[in-house]
């Protein structure tokens, strides 16, 4: 009887702790996707250095190296966990590709005026099996 009671008592804390994460993650969607202005912004008051996001953050530190997008360009090819410096439009922002994964996205996404520029993202060897 004791036993059962403590399995239960840990199925419904496991099931607690599940539900509370469920709420606690916060809406990346692509409608609410942040541009890179933006992002700057409201990371100030983040509770982390490193906010989660789909795409990666904008930096603080040196980027490893800089890239200047001119028009006409098609891709920007990265590797996850690299910091890089983007010129395109006369903007420029210096970008963590934090990513979560390595699906293909448009740049748009983290600078405004980059349309049609496609970001491709190849995981990181030092975190790649075998």
């Amino acid at each position: 009887m004791k036993t059962k009671f403590s399995q239960l008592a840990l199925m419904a804390a496991i099931s607690v702790a599940a539900a509370g994460t469920a709420y606690a993650h916060e809406d990346y969607s692509e409608g609410a996707a942040l541009h890179w202005v933006g992002h700057i912004s409201e990371t100030k008051g983040a509770s982390t250095a490193n906010p989660q996001a789909p795409f990666g953050y904008a930096a603080t530190k040196n980027a490893a190296r800089e890239v200047s997008l001119a028009s006409g360009s098609k891709n920007l090819n990265v590797t996850r966990l690299e910091t890089v410096k983007i010129i395109v439009g006369g903007k420029s922002v210096v970008w963590t590709f934090d990513t979560l994964g390595t699906t293909p996205f448009p740049l748009s996404k983290i600078v405004s005026g980059a349309d049609g520029i496609t970001v491709y993202v190849t995981e990181n060897p030092v975190y790649q099996g075998g």
